[in-house]
Parts: structure tokens; sequence; C-alpha cells
């Protein structure tokens, strides 16, 4: 069997990554001959991608690199699709393998399911139930031409079947809860993980106080000003008394700068790599994100969560108390993190599996289950 898989964006790397250890050990361990053709498509230009982000992190490194970023959202998906029907022409794999909710997840699984090639999409079925997220149309669509859902969480499964989407074998249609493969990703290299020299020279103040990571990206965000503007005056205001880390997207700087905020009392830091963010995230005290995967990491390193969203497509954190939402609502945040500064949180329950997704993924696409 032969899978083509599709990433755009370093965090689809990261998980991507588990499921290629996870293809490696099951052909050892059966003699199978699954092989895997990596594509990036260069949606999110990252320079935290060099050569030695893939060594760090044993991380394969992409077959192809289509280098189609910085666009507007349908130029961009166009040229994706264009160019990943080609390559699909030219590999001819068995099934393509996307991740998430990016352009590139839409783009790979519209050019496969138009060439008739069945697709598999892993964290299927989530929703955040906002349709003004390009994000939650991307999830949408990619699940409702997939013939493979792999869904982290038995909501996820609820949500798909709320929309008509069950496992049906004369369609060829799977869906499993298979947990999270971020889950994986956090346990493998949460012992490989150490801070680089940068982040070591720009928090060496503040690394072993009681600290908070924060982090700022999305567009429904950075792009409402009013939005950004309270959000980065809640920051200021608990940064006063909390010291606060802030990796800082460059397009989210430019943002701010434009619009004359000022971020007095943060310790705004460049982009981070992944081991860096785990090495903060087993040291804060808790975390505060628009982010959808930094959530669920916060859950995996047993840290309190903030949500600067008004919804969240990680619902099960919120049910279970280990996240509260906030949106952009400068009091709310404040409340919130009063919240965090105070709560308990029980931990031992597992909401995203235990630790296998991955294992579990290959398994299913070779009919080992």
């Amino acid at each position: 069997m032969k899978i083509l898989t599709v990433i755009g964006a370093r965090p689809q790397f990261v998980k991507a990554a588990a499921v290629s250890r996870a293809i490696s050990t099951i052909n050892e361990e059966t003699n199978s001959r699954l092989s895997e053709f990596i594509v990036h498509t260069g949606q999110h230009y990252d320079q935290n991608m060099s050569d030695i982000f893939f060594d760090q992190m044993k991380i394969p490194k992409p077959n192809l690199s289509l280098e189609i970023g910085g666009l507007s959202h349908g130029a961009m998906t166009g040229r994706m699709l264009e160019n990943i029907e080609a390559t699909l022409k030219e590999q001819n794999p068995d099934l393509v393998l996307v991740y998430g909710d990016t352009n590139s997840t839409l783009a790979g699984a519209l050019a496969a399911v138009k060439l008739h090639i069945p697709v598999a999409h892993v964290e299927a079925g989530l929703r955040s139930f906002n349709r003004a997220m390009p994000e939650e149309i991307n999830r949408v669509v990619t699940d409702h031409v997939a013939s493979w859902l792999f869904c982290p969480t038995s909501t996820a499964v609820d949500n798909l079947k709320q929309e008509g989407i069950v496992a049906d074998e004369e369609r060829g249609i799977r869906v499993s809860n298979v947990g999270d493969v971020m889950f994986d990703t956090a346990l493998f290299y949460k012992n490989l993980a150490g801070p680089s020299s940068y982040l070591q020279k720009v928090v060496s103040d503040i690394a072993e106080r009681e600290f908070v990571l924060a982090t700022i990206h999305r567009q429904e965000n950075t792009d409402d000003s009013e939005k950004l503007s309270n959000i980065v005056k809640a920051l200021v205001e608990i940064g006063s008394n909390t010291p606060i880390v802030l990796p800082l997207h460059p397009r989210t700087k430019k943002i701010i700068s434009e619009q004359n905020l000022v971020l007095d009392g943060i310790h705004v830091v460049e982009p981070l790599g992944y081991f860096d963010m785990i090495y903060l995230l087993e040291r804060c005290k808790g975390v505060m994100t628009d982010s959808g995967g930094l959530q669920k990491e916060a859950y995996f390193f047993k840290k309190p969560c903030v949500t600067l969203r008004e919804q969240t497509e990680w619902v099960e954190l919120v049910d279970n108390g280990f996240n509260r939402l906030a949106g952009s609502d400068r009091e709310l945040i404040v409340a919130a993190f009063d919240w965090m500064s105070m709560c308990k949180l029980d931990y031992s329950k597992r909401l995203y599996g235990d630790g296998n997704a991955s294992h579990k993924i290959v398994s299913e696409l070779l009919g080992l289950h």
C-alpha cells in the first residue's frame, strides 16, 4: 500500500511524524510493504523548519515541497489543488492522508476524491460550530469526502453522526475513535525536549518562576482591532503582577504595531520551536491562547487553559473543567486568569485516548483491526 501524505504547517509535520513512526514500526512487526510519500504544500513558512528541526524531532523530510504560501485562501487552495492533482497522477497512491483543518488539508482531500483516491482524515469530527472560521469549513468539507475518519474523541464521533456520517461498509466509510495523535507526540517528545540557546537567553530570568504562556494568532482576533486591543490590554493587566511569555507571530506583531498597542510588561519572544514550547509548557502555571493545538497540549502537560475565543473545537476540555472560554472580553479574560491561579484540577481522566492513536490509525489502514 502506498500512502501520499499532504501537510502544510509545522504542527501537521509533528502529527504526521507520529504516524510515520507507526508505519515503520508496523512494517517491521508485520513485514508489511506500506510506503509513504510526503508532500509539503508550503502553506506556512516557518523559519524553525530547518534541517535541524527534522533531525532533532526525528521527522521524515518531505519528498516534495510545493512552496505555495502567502496567498489569499482561494488562490492558495486553488494552486494547491492543481499541484497536488499532478502529483497524485504521477505517484498513483492507494490513499491520501490529511491532517486537521488547513487549506492544505482541504486541497489534498479534494484533489484526491476527484481522482477517486480514498481520503483518510486524521482529527476528523472536530467542530467549533463557527462557520466564519476558514478552518471550520475545511474540517466539514474534508470529513464529507473522506473514507477513513479518524476521530480523537467520542465527541468528534457524535458530531459526525449528527451530520449523517457513520460507518457504512457498503459506501466504504469507516469512522473510528482512535484517540489523539498529539497525545502520542507529547509523550514521545517529552523526554527529548530541551530549551534552545535562544530560549535560555530570553527567559532565563523567569523560567523558574510562576509565569503564563500565551499565544495570539487567529484571524478572528488579529483582524478585529477591538478584539485584539481588548486581549492585549487584558494580558498587560495580568502581566503587571504575573510574568507572561508571549511567542509572537510576525503577522500578529506587525498588526499590534500598526494599531499602536503596547505590550508593557509582556515578555515577547520570537516564534518558538516545538521543544521550546514543551519546555515552557512543563514550567508554566497556565496557558492563555487562541490556538486549538495548544489548548490540548496544556491538558497533556496538566496545566489549566484560558481560551481567547468564543468557541472551541475541543469542547470536552471545557465540559470537564480544564479550559475556560473568555473570548476577547477584557473582564472575562482577567476573571479566567484568577480562576487559573486558584484552580486544582484532576488530570487522571483520559480524554484523548491512551497515547497509541498512530498505531491504531496505521493498523486500520492495513486492515489489521
